[in-house]
């Protein structure tokens, strides 16, 4: 059978392959392939400009020539790559083959290719382009979805700041919210989260086989070793240079960065089966999208699919990332082999994240309030007033103010009529009693709305 979407064994490659566009080309082998080549070639370039009699500076022709083997690699560049390696059975080995064969007939390229891959364990090459794949991931497609999701967020929390809720803990009705002071509470928490992730720095490590610059001394030993290779670091590739390392770069920092996307999917469960349940109260209405079937048996449905969807993947991501966040840092002695497959999927872990964040993303543009379900449902709860009456009392002196409402109140249905019986018959001054007796659940809401507004 020929490899198609529905044959796919992950649904990333299948059922949600449109939605992975913009993250393949980043996180996939061959987003791999085109970083080892850009490593390859700005280490090469580098090289060229130490001082050395044996390799002498290069052209801006042969430069140009050079980072056009980066800028021009294609699916073609990969799978020729991809085929050398059927010989070599070593991956970085058949970049480094590739990209020799690309400098024949180049007359100062050909002459120094022996300076292609100079003194690199394949880690050199390896750690610094998952660094870079990172880099471009986070970005160019995580950053971006989740400030999409924050813009959302901050909107619908400005939009709803004045539309009071009855607040829910532990499941039963308590003091009374807005729908947009919940937003921003989540807005505020994914801001963090996001800053978390933003600051994470990437590392890497050119320092050879097992850390040391061993063949590096060896070919040129009155050379600035750690120097040359942290300037290659920072200020070809972009990322932060580590100086102290094994035959790998530990990984310590993926397993923060990893640490911080779960956080932000943590929050982002959190916020989904909130919605999934204020939808099942009537909170929220979904916009209705013609042929849309709820249930094969029951016509009548509209499920929250969006929001299920999300927790789902965020729950799938967080538990690849938690995996990869424990496994990683860990390694036998100098060097195991066991990072290597774990790294490779990178791009799953990250996939899941990036699409539960679009299908929480989806789901909120679907979510119509329904103003008349939150009214009604304050309008039946008038004992979250035994709060505030309760709290003016012990301002008063009035003795037992909380145990005199929880007898009141526990237990039996409180209506408006009865709850302004109580406040009249307090001993409290006129204008006191008359501020209580003018408070409704839906106005009991405190600086709710000034919070939700205040959010940026």
């Amino acid at each position: 059978m020929n490899p198609t979407p529905l044959l796919a064994l992950s649904p990333l490659d299948g059922r949600y392959a449109g939605r992975m566009a913009a993250l393949r080309p980043l996180l996939s082998e061959f987003g791999l392939m085109r970083h080892r080549v850009q490593v390859e070639v700005e280490w090469f370039i580098a090289l060229s400009e130490a001082g050395w009699s044996e390799f002498p500076p290069l052209s801006e022709a042969s430069r140009g020539l050079l980072r056009s083997l980066v800028v021009r690699f294609g699916e073609a560049e990969a799978q020729a790559i991809k085929d050398i390696e059927k010989t070599t059975n070593h991956d970085v080995k058949a970049v480094e083959i590739w990209i020799k064969s690309r400098l024949q007939g180049h007359g100062e390229l050909e002459r120094a290719r022996e300076f292609v891959h100079f003194a690199c364990t394949s880690e050199d090459i390896n750690n610094t382009s998952h660094a870079l794949m990172l880099k471009a991931a986070r970005e160019q497609v995580l950053l971006p979805a989740l400030d999409r999701l924050q813009l959302k967020l901050t909107a619908m929390a400005h939009e709803l700041a004045a539309l009071p809720m009855l607040s829910r803990t532990h499941g039963q009705t308590a003091s009374p919210t807005t729908v947009g002071k919940e937003v921003a509470n989540v807005a505020a928490r994914l801001a963090t989260a996001r800053a978390r992730i933003a600051g994470v720095p990437l590392l890497a490590k050119m320092n050879g086989a097992v850390g040391n610059y061993n063949a590096h001394l060896a070919a040129y030993p009155g050379h600035d070793w750690p120097a040359f290779s942290r300037r290659v670091v920072e200020e070809r590739l972009g990322l932060a240079f580590n100086p102290y390392t094994i035959q790998i770069e530990p990984h310590d920092y993926m397993a923060e960065l990893f640490d911080a996307v779960t956080r932000a999917n943590t929050l982002l469960i959190d916020w989904s089966r909130d919605v999934w349940g204020y939808v099942s109260l009537g909170y929220f209405k979904q916009k209705l999208k013609a042929g849309e079937v709820g249930s094969s048996t029951m016509p009548h449905k509209v499920n929250p699919i969006d929001f299920e969807n999300a927790e789902g993947n965020f729950g799938l991501a967080n538990a690849l990332l938690t995996h990869m966040s424990q496994k990683l840092p860990v390694s036998r002695w100098q060097r195991d082999l066991t990072d290597s497959t774990v790294l490779r999927n990178m791009g799953v872990a990250l996939g899941y994240t990036l699409l539960a964040c679009d299908s929480l993303a989806r789901g909120l543009d679907k979510l119509e309030v329904n103003a008349e379900a939150l009214a009604a449902d304050l309008d039946a709860a008038w004992e979250v007033l035994a709060e505030p009456v309760q709290t003016v009392m012990r301002r008063h002196g009035l003795p037992e103010p909380y145990d005199r409402l929880k007898a009141f109140t526990r237990g039996q249905p409180i209506t408006r009529e009865l709850m302004q019986d109580f406040i009249r018959g307090l001993e409290l001054p006129a204008p006191e009693k008359e501020r209580l007796l003018a408070l409704t659940p839906a106005g009991y809401t405190g600086l709710a709305e000034a919070l939700a507004r205040a959010w940026r």
